[in-house]
């Protein structure tokens, strides 16, 4: 017996938005309070600068950059671009319009709050040029929420996810996997509520724990445990899995470790190859759920687009692979989007 299924992630799917981000970082700019695990100098290496300075440094970028060089994506990052006196919004996105009018850069995004989003703002902006909105949700959950210092409820956040799209602008979707206050299972109800809005992408964030934190004194305290790297990594692998199968794009794994973010990690599911560990393990998910266990030997042609990520990082996967009776002897390559999957004699 034979079985052709197509790959769960596809051609369009794979390496999400594509092309190259010029990010500007705007470590707590309209932020009202400090969330309890957020350090944005650290995460975004970036000191916290006053936004004339910031959007001084951003011309001077972009007067200096090779006149050839194109952008996909202007992104306006860190802090809550939204609840920035309306002024200094205008201002960023009248410069960001300019190059995009000249052809330097192809789309204006931001991050923002769940609660700094109203229809009359979206549309201002979006005819100022803002093409894509992320919402840092990081959980639907109330719980989760409250405990975290967010102070906003899951159903804000459901509301600021449909004005994006009703604005008609492109929705990013912010996650973090292992909040303080999430229980069991809710991540994953994240990611399913998260997809439901048809979002444009989605970025996935496992809570770390950073020095000059709330989130510090409590570990130190003893009352946050992170999740383990074990647990995260299938965690954000069915997530992963989820993504592939709605056809919305995963635009990042991890956080993204700018320079000096290291030292300030104390605690928490971090490794340089996380992506590549979540993405592993969705493809040992899927290949789970198609193989039929104790039906005899089995041969397997797979695309060669993920010959490099199928046993994990290290391997570590084989054995996983070895309970359903798949090796590398009994695996092959080809160029197609189709696994074929063929059951052999007993």
């Amino acid at each position: 017996m034979s079985r052709r299924l197509p790959w769960p992630e596809g051609p369009s799917v794979r390496g999400g938005r594509g092309g190259k981000v010029w990010p500007v970082f705007l470590p707590y700019a309209g932020c009202v309070r400090r969330c309890l695990y957020c350090n944005q100098e650290s995460q975004t290496g970036t000191p916290v600068r006053d936004l004339d300075a910031i959007f001084v440094a951003m011309q001077q970028a972009m007067r200096a950059a090779p006149p050839a060089a194109v952008w996909d994506s202007l992104a306006l990052y860190g802090g809550s671009f939204t609840a920035l006196p309306e002024v200094w919004i205008r201002r960023f996105l009248e410069a960001a319009a300019i190059w995009k009018a000249q052809g330097r850069i192809r789309q204006v995004r931001c991050s923002t709050r769940p609660d700094a989003v109203d229809a009359a703002g979206l549309a201002r902006w979006k005819a100022l040029g803002l093409d894509v909105v992320e919402l840092g949700v990081q959980s639907f959950q109330d719980d989760a929420l409250a405990a975290s210092g967010r102070s906003y409820t899951g159903e804000v956040a459901r509301r600021a996810c449909g004005l994006v799209r009703a604005a008609g602008l492109g929705l990013g979707v912010q996650l973090m996997p292992g909040l303080p206050g999430q229980r069991p299972g809710e991540a994953g109800q994240d990611v399913a509520q998260a997809l439901a809005l048809h979002p444009e992408g989605i970025r996935l964030y496992p809570c770390l724990v950073l020095e000059g934190t709330g989130l510090a004194v409590r570990w130190r305290q003893g009352l946050h445990q992170p999740r383990s790297l074990e647990a995260m990594a299938w965690t954000l692998g069915r997530a992963v899995l989820r993504c592939w199968e709605a056809g919305v794009p995963v635009w990042r794994i991890g956080m993204l470790e700018q320079p000096g973010l290291a030292q300030h990690i104390l605690a928490g599911p971090r490794h340089p190859a996380l992506g590549t560990m979540a993405r592993s393990r969705a493809i040992f998910l899927w290949m789970r759920r198609h193989i039929q266990r104790g039906r005899g030997a089995i041969r397997l042609i797979l695309p060669r687009r993920v010959s490099g990520e199928i046993w994990g990082v290290a391997g570590e996967l084989r054995p996983h692979y070895a309970r359903l009776g798949v090796h590398h002897q009994n695996m092959s390559w080809h160029e197609e989007d189709i696994v074929q999957i063929m059951e052999l004699t007993a």
